[in-house]
């Protein structure tokens, strides 16, 4: 039998954003040139849009008119000439595999002409830092972009220039990203697609988007179809750097129509704006620096507003899975009941088939302790499924971390340790040589005693 204290770390820490290095137990370390190589995604399966035309045009607008915290942008901005990429600092080799990707796909799917040099000064320049650097300037950010400056120091030296605001742009020409090395190649990854797509489109985040990274959800960690076709949009010929919003309303409708044919057939469906009192206590309900009882009200607050609003989508879903996960190990009784409830919402929601996935992770281990861990096999590969087109290397490996001891409560021992053998792969991409990786390096070695035990 695996260790539950393995398992239970997995699961626990595959939605996190972080997670602290500790020490390598000398086991682990003895085992550790035996395992597989970190895996990676080489093909992108990006799922088209399924919404309306109009609610994809009011969405554009939303998103490039205002920033996260509220404030109006008044243009439409962009860039205006082919796009270069240059990439500093402390580069890793993964950080390089993955831009070189999705510059290809940003070339093929968004149809944007951008390219990536080694020499002179680029229109976007990414610099590979310290999260210490990072976390210097904004403590709760993992990575971010800033307007017209092209290093860390530049842009530490002029943040409270009006060089550096937002509001101040009417055209893009000149951007610096700032991108941890020390966390892991996912990580790296997802801060990649975020700050480009930024870049080069949309300031804002909207939590009703249940199909993009333009959401602080974070539950999407690469560029979706919406997301490509929201690029793609932006860089039409009909548009333009200092458009208003007026002109921008008035031109994308044929631009959608013209890339997005399907769109025209779907009927548009009513979304109400998300309250900045229900965005406020969902982000409260994150603060690691809070007290467990202040997130724990934040989050009971969050679930208050959406059944006041009315909402049975993914946001009502939201705070119930946000619950289950501090009630978890104190209360897994009560932590079940959320998110049973949040999945109640999210099968009558198109589109939230990665919502889905990552409640499996959560519910799966419920079934996996009662011993019922045959009867999630269906439930699990249709996760691993998801999570793999999803690209999300961190719950993948632990979906199939769950689904091996799910093939050894079944007796199928010898396939249980392929497939934890290929959890690791994908831990090692998603986690980095992290906790979770070390724990699941220690259930590799002791799974064939294990075995032999008959436990």
């Amino acid at each position: 039998m695996m260790r539950w204290s393995a398992l239970l770390a997995a699961v626990a820490l595959a939605g996190c954003a972080t997670v602290e290095p500790t020490e390598v137990p000398t086991r682990v370390k003895a085992i550790e040139e035996t395992l597989p190589p970190a895996k990676a995604f080489t093909h992108a399966s990006p799922t088209p849009p399924a919404r309306s035309n109009a609610n994809i045009a009011a969405d554009f607008v939303s998103l490039h008119f205002a920033l996260e915290g509220g404030a109006q942008l008044p243009v439409f901005t962009r860039f205006e000439t082919p796009i270069t990429v240059k990439l500093t600092g402390s580069p890793t080799p993964s950080m390089q595999r993955d831009l070189t990707q999705l510059l290809n796909r940003l070339r093929r799917e968004a149809k944007i002409d951008i390219r990536q040099i080694s020499d002179s000064s680029a229109n976007i320049t990414i610099e590979a830092v310290s999260q210490e650097q990072i976390h210097e300037i904004l403590p709760q950010a993992a990575c971010f972009v800033v307007p017209n400056s092209s290093s860390f120091e530049e842009y530490r030296r002029d943040r409270r220039k009006q060089k550096s605001s937002w509001s101040r742009l009417r055209s893009r020409e000149r951007l610096g990203i700032f991108i941890p090395y020390d966390v892991s190649p996912q990580e790296k990854r997802d801060c990649l697609h975020e700050e480009i797509a930024q870049a080069l489109g949309p300031l804002n985040d909207l939590y009703h988007l249940p199909d993009s990274v333009f959401n602080d959800d974070n539950i999407h960690t690469v560029l979706t179809g919406f997301d490509m076709l929201i690029l793609r949009t932006a860089y039409s010929p009909e548009l333009r750097s200092g458009m208003t919003r007026e002109e921008v309303e008035a031109a994308v409708p044929s631009v959608l129509s013209r890339l997005n044919p399907r769109g025209n057939g779907l009927k548009a469906q009513a979304v109400s704006e998300t309250p900045r009192d229900w965005i406020n206590a969902v982000q409260k309900s994150l603060r690691p620096q809070l007290s467990s009882q202040r997130r724990q009200r934040a989050a009971q607050r969050a679930a208050q507003i959406g059944q006041e609003q009315g909402w049975t989508d993914h946001r009502r879903a939201y705070p119930y899975y946000v619950l289950g996960r501090m009630e978890q190990f104190d209360n897994p009784q009560e932590a079940l009941r959320n998110y049973q409830t949040a999945m109640q919402f999210l099968r009558t929601t198109p589109g939230t088939e990665v919502h889905q996935a990552y409640i499996t992770t959560q519910t799966a281990s419920y079934a996996l302790a009662q011993g019922k861990g045959p009867d999630v096999l269906p439930e699990l590969d249709r996760a691993i499924d998801v999570m793999m087109r999803a690209e999300n290397a961190a719950q993948l490996a632990t979906l199939l971390l769950l689904k091996s001891e799910a093939l050894n409560q079944a007796g199928r021992t010898a396939q249980a340790r392929s497939v934890r053998l290929d959890s690791l792969g994908w831990a090692r991409y998603g986690f980095g040589s992290e906790t979770v990786v070390r724990s699941l390096m220690q259930d590799v070695a002791e799974a064939p005693r294990n075995n032999n035990r008959g436990g």
